[in-house]
């Protein structure tokens, strides 16, 4: 089956009583057994049924269902957020003593997980230009647990070669983690590409405009000790389980994900094309555009589709800020791929904390404004930053 059927008709675990064609929101902790020995099976992992909503519900299980089906994984573990998704599979994977193999282009947040939070527990940060395979191959060594990207950097849009880094990190029997928030997952595969395990924001695109929170870790059955340590350690001992609301408006959103995707995707290739003939911008940043560095590899590992994220550079931080204040059909908002169209000054708001020295060390420029693309038509977001541009 094709996967926009697959998102719709994926089965639930057990018929509902009342043959609801949505799975119900079970809002609730707690679940009533027959018998001890059954509450005892529940509870050791004997059987996969509900003991408490901590660590599993019905709801949430459906959701990780689905994506399972449309993912071919192993295991699909539904988190309260990205950044949950992103810390819960890295703590099951590094431990102190141990290194992992990453870039300064990362979001934030994950950076500052990586980096210092981490770093306080004893992994170190090995940090290279993932673009690089014989940089990335030289800092490899016994002690490295994992080599970490994102797939599409956010803000800086840089694609590395996901095979030729599988290739390495085969060599040396690791995992390599990928976030690939930026790209939905029923666009391209990242099993095909060599990636052992899949984290996804999906708040994004999945929540369908901007619903809910929620993250998903994706394991493709290559490093089964880590999937299993996620599952029957950490999610007991860190309470990051995502919520049974949040679970049944991600499952309504897989379903209408693909067709919102694709009208996200086209109206944001359509808007940088535009973009890239307007003389206030000086720099438009899309790996969809054929001027992309990364047009090629980007085509080979997603196909046509490039994502509902761009970048613009102005002259400024000053043209930027002017440029956002005059916004009116956009928003001025964090986020990514809610249905409407975002705009943010990345360097001072979600990489503010950081000082001048870091922010450029990371490539995170002053100049740069982060566009998500929504929904509305691409004429009258174009015709809004022209306004704004003015």
């Amino acid at each position: 089956m094709e996967k926009q059927t697959i998102a719709i008709n994926t089965p639930y675990p057990h018929k509902d009583a009342y043959g609801a064609l949505s799975m119900p929101v079970y809002h609730c902790c707690a679940y009533e057994f027959e018998t001890a020995s059954e509450m005892a099976d529940a509870f050791s992992g004997k059987v996969l049924e509900p003991d408490y909503s901590r660590t599993m519900n019905p709801t949430v299980t459906h959701f990780e269902d689905r994506v399972k089906a449309l993912t071919g994984a192993t295991n699909v573990v539904a988190f309260n957020s990205g950044m949950a998704a992103i810390s819960n599979t890295l703590i099951a994977t590094l431990a102190a003593g141990r290194n992992i193999v990453t870039s300064r282009h990362l979001f934030g947040n994950t950076f500052s997980l990586i980096c210092t939070t981490l770093a306080r527990y004893g992994v170190e940060a090995r940090l290279v230009d993932l673009t690089d395979v014989e940089a990335v191959a030289a800092a490899i060594d016994k002690n490295t647990a994992a080599l970490f990207l994102e797939i599409i950097t956010n803000p800086q849009m840089e694609v590395a070669d996901l095979q030729a880094l599988s290739a390495l990190t085969r060599q040396h029997h690791i995992p390599l983690i990928a976030d690939t928030t930026l790209i939905p997952f029923t666009e391209f595969s990242a099993k095909d590409l060599g990636v052992d395990i899949e984290l996804v924001a999906s708040t994004k695109y999945i929540s369908g405009g901007a619903t809910s929170l929620g993250g998903l870790v994706i394991g493709y059955g290559t490093f089964p000790e880590i999937e299993k340590r996620l599952k029957w350690e950490l999610l007991f001992n860190l309470g990051a389980y995502m919520t049974p609301h949040a679970a049944y408006m991600q499952t309504l959103g897989l379903e209408t994900l693909s067709v919102r995707y694709a009208q996200q995707a086209w109206n944001a290739k359509t808007l940088a094309e535009q973009l890239t003939l307007l003389p206030e911008i000086r720099r438009v940043n899309y790996p969809a555009l054929k001027s992309s560095p990364y047009y090629e590899l980007a085509q080979q590992q997603f196909g046509e589709t490039g994502g509902a994220m761009i970048t613009i550079d102005l002259e400024s931080q000053e043209a930027c800020f002017r440029f956002l204040e005059r916004l009116s059909l956009v928003h001025r908002a964090t986020n990514l791929f809610d249905n409407r169209t975002l705009a943010i000054h990345p360097y001072s708001t979600i990489f503010g904390a950081f000082t001048p020295e870091e922010k450029a060390a990371m490539d995170v420029l002053p100049t740069t404004i982060r566009l998500s693309v929504g929904l509305e038509s691409p004429i009258d977001i174009l015709n809004d930053i022209k306004q704004a541009l003015a």
